[in-house]
């Protein structure tokens, strides 16, 4: 690099490389209007949402994916009068529309964007697109337009689903975001798309029409760079394109070792929208995060509803094992009437199970969903965040009260094999007290409470290496009881989709690795890849 080149690290969102002129999209914003009367200004909010809702509602009609269903989801939000009424009652007390939308909204955008959990953090971003959708058809003006110069690399503070879909990708090389999460539904849509996209890498100082380098394998971008870094560059995309092939090479085959190990490639799961093509090239389900059946804007899920998801999943995965994690909610998550408001830390709050066993009527009703769709497949119920044998024992007993209560009920249920994720250390050092079914190490919450790095904050990216010996060393020692037992043991976190660490996940003993669908190709080849 020379003096001059810039570079910054963020988190990858969609894999791939992109190189191109900076061409950077502003955030949205409104020209005040002339507010008038209560009864006009709530007539002008009623309205404003009416067209909201309307450019939604054209824009989702004209997907043929699942950004058709995240578009849904934006509309179930706006529809939603929980998140209307603090709008409609600022108005009624004499506030303009516009601010007591924006008012309305701020305090959701804050809730979602603080949540301990990245999954809700990232719904951030669709609530942030509603409010300023809403402010501009307050103030008369039409959708939003996002234009790209061809080959460029696109720069925004973050991108709501709408902004992204009305990128010609087609000519738009890739995109580099100071916020936003990897888990939010614009990340989806460019893993979808296979748009290179790089997330939280803060300020980005670069201008208009500016060369930059973006990297969706690390997470990085340069700016500025040489003509020598340049010429490297097109030799790093040239490996990546024969990498790629090899990867989609080994996708449909089975994940073995060169010395012929078999070792079982699952994925990740977060929405029904990732059951996709590829994926059906796994050995199985290795995580469902139930947390998208819990949405804003939508009434807590009752049985039916989860049983109906439940069976979905089990269908599509045709016999082959599926693990369903129980609710991981908690802390500051924005789900009304279940979660606990005003906690100090979040990160070692009410969350997971210990929030579970807080709230046994909904509880009980989880697992009665997922005793009756065990009937009917493979199933494989998880229980996260457990700290200590007593609460698992604790969920078994609610697992056997709803198998006598669906018994007396006459209706069909199975007891699914009850197993436990090792994210808390404590759980890691103690895991022969654990009578559990099986086992599943989940990487991102062990790296981040063994070396006291919140992996969100990029700037403790070093410190939170997930190759550090003490969480290789617990690691291994989970491996090791499961062998010793003959209980299952896998990884659901973000270090199997790491071809950097899966020889050491192979080392320590681990048989069967869990990513998210796009990474399977890359997990098998890294397999393969091992002696």
């Amino acid at each position: 690099m020379t003096a001059e080149t810039v570079r910054l690290r963020g988190r990858p969102a969609s894999p791939g490389l992109a190189a191109g002129p900076l061409a950077r999209i502003a955030s949205a914003t409104a020209a005040p209007r002339k507010s008038g009367s209560p009864q006009e200004e709530r007539a002008a909010l009623e309205g404003a949402l009416a067209a909201a809702a309307s450019e939604l509602r054209a824009l989702a009609d004209r997907q043929a994916d699942a950004a058709a269903d995240i578009l849904e989801f934006q509309l179930a939000l706006i529809e939603d009068d929980e998140l209307r009424a603090p709008a409609f009652d600022a108005i009624e007390q004499g506030a303009p529309a516009a601010r007591a939308w924006e008012r309305a909204l701020e305090a959701q955008i804050e809730s979602y964007a603080t949540a301990e959990d990245e999954y809700f953090r990232a719904r951030a971003a669709d609530l942030v697109d509603l409010r300023d959708r809403v402010l501009r058809a307050l103030a008369g003006g039409g959708p939003s337009t996002s234009a790209a110069p061809d080959g460029a690399v696109v720069v925004a503070d973050d991108l709501a689903p709408s902004r992204f879909l009305e990128i010609d990708w087609g000519r738009a090389a890739g995109a580099a975001l100071a916020s936003g999460s990897a888990a939010s539904h614009v990340a989806m849509l460019a893993r979808a798309r296979g748009v290179p996209m790089v997330v939280g890498l803060g300020d980005i100082p670069a201008a208009e029409g500016e060369t930059i380098l973006l990297d969706g394998e690390r997470g990085e971008i340069e700016i500025a760079p040489s003509a020598r870094r340049l010429a490297e560059w097109r030799l790093e995309a040239a490996a990546l394109a024969e990498r790629r092939a090899e990867e989609n090479r080994r996708l449909a085959g089975p994940a073995l070792t060169r010395s012929g190990n078999r070792v079982r490639a699952l994925i990740n799961i977060q929405s029904l929208a990732d059951l996709t093509p590829e994926a059906a090239h796994a050995d199985g389900v290795g995580l469902v995060r139930t947390e998208f059946l819990f949405e804003a804007g939508r009434p807590l899920p009752d049985e039916e509803a989860q049983y109906s998801a439940y069976r979905v999943i089990l269908d599509w995965g045709g016999g082959k094992p599926v693990t369903i994690r129980t609710l991981d909610a908690g802390g500051d998550k924005p789900i009304p009437g279940v979660t606990f408001d005003g906690e100090a830390n979040p990160f070692l709050g009410v969350r997971g199970l210990r929030l579970s066993l807080r709230r046994p009527e909904l509880f009980t009703t989880q697992l009665r969903a997922l005793a009756r769709a065990a009937a009917h497949g493979a199933l494989k119920a998880m229980l996260p965040m457990v700290t200590t044998p007593g609460e698992l024992n604790e969920a078994r007993a609610l697992l056997d009260a709803a198998l006598s209560e669906l018994a007396s009920e006459k209706i069909e249920a199975r007891r699914p094999p009850l197993g436990i994720m090792v994210e808390v250390p404590a759980a890691a050092l103690t895991i022969e007290a654990f009578d559990a079914d099986f086992y599943s190490i989940g990487s991102n919450d062990l790296v981040q409470y063994v070396t006291a790095c919140d992996r969100g904050n990029g700037a403790l990216a070093a410190l939170a290496d997930p190759l550090n010996r003490a969480v290789l060393e617990l690691i291994a020692r989970v491996a090791a009881h499961g062998k010793r037992t003959g209980a299952t043991v896998s990884l659901c976190g973000e270090m199997a989709a790491d071809p950097r660490c899966v020889p050491a996940l192979l080392d320590c003993g681990l048989e069967e690795l869990s990513v998210a669908p796009p990474a399977l190709g890359r997990l098998k080849a890294a397999i393969a890849a091992h002696g």
